[in-house]
């Protein structure tokens, strides 16, 4: 089974925690995304999206991290907490799968990853965007009320939403007024460190990364204006 990936994308990283918590093994083929790799003819006859990650197995090909992980409970964890399969529960974990990527993590990419790659701001509005979506996540926490996202046990949901909660860490954005947030993730670092190991090494890169900005002269993409200046992102916190 192989997972291409980008080490310090979001998506890849919250499929790379669930197969550590699995405990399945896997290859990684590490995508260099800065070269353009993904785009390139090659990788889109594997995923037509050309994005990552993208799952390998036994000739099955499967993007979208959503899906992946869907897809690794339902063969390896039918049974599991991880991804609970009470109707109610299940649509819970589903919801904030998808408010997640839609909402959350769709501000936050923006905000925390879009400037250091792409010719785009960090700026006021964009970390306005960031706070409305910690403020309904944080609605979201006090709703359950429970230890992790939507109950008692961790879920595939907790590892979608550390990916993006990362990233915020990895630039610097103070989230303390959140409350519930702030406990929410110190308490998943505290007692998921074997999943925190891995989404805490892609946040050093991303530190890395928001500090000294890559290379990005083989990076021609069709849609999105790339950054040419090499001076670091700055914060706006």
């Amino acid at each position: 089974m192989k997972l291409y990936s980008v080490e310090d994308s979001p998506p890849s990283t919250a499929c790379r925690m669930l197969l550590k918590y699995l405990k399945i093994p896997f290859e990684v083929v590490e995508v260099d995304f800065f070269a353009g790799e993904h785009l390139n003819e090659e990788y889109a006859e594997l995923n037509p999206q050309r994005d990552v990650p993208l799952l390998e197995d036994n000739g099955f090909f499967l993007s979208e991290h959503i899906a992946i992980m869907q897809y690794f409970c339902d063969k390896y964890a039918a049974d599991s907490t991880i991804y609970p399969r009470d109707p109610t529960q299940r649509a819970l974990v589903n919801h904030r799968l998808c408010f997640n990527m839609a909402h959350f993590y769709g501000a936050v990419g923006a905000y925390a990853l879009a400037p250091i790659i792409y010719d785009y701001p960090r700026d006021a509005l964009g970390l306005k965007r960031v706070n409305m979506a910690l403020e309904v996540f944080e609605k979201y926490l006090k709703r359950m009320g429970k230890k992790f996202v939507v109950s008692n046990n961790v879920t595939i949901a907790d590892f979608a939403m550390v990916s993006s909660m990362m990233c915020l860490e990895a630039i610097g954005v103070a989230f303390d007024k959140y409350s519930l947030v702030q406990k929410w993730y110190e308490n998943f670092k505290q007692e998921r460190p074997d999943e925190w190991s891995v989404a805490k090494e892609a946040m050093k890169v991303l530190e890395e990364i928001n500090l000294r900005p890559p290379d990005l002269s083989k990076l021609n993409h069709p849609i999105h204006p790339v950054r040419k200046a090499v001076e670091c992102c700055m914060t706006k916190r």
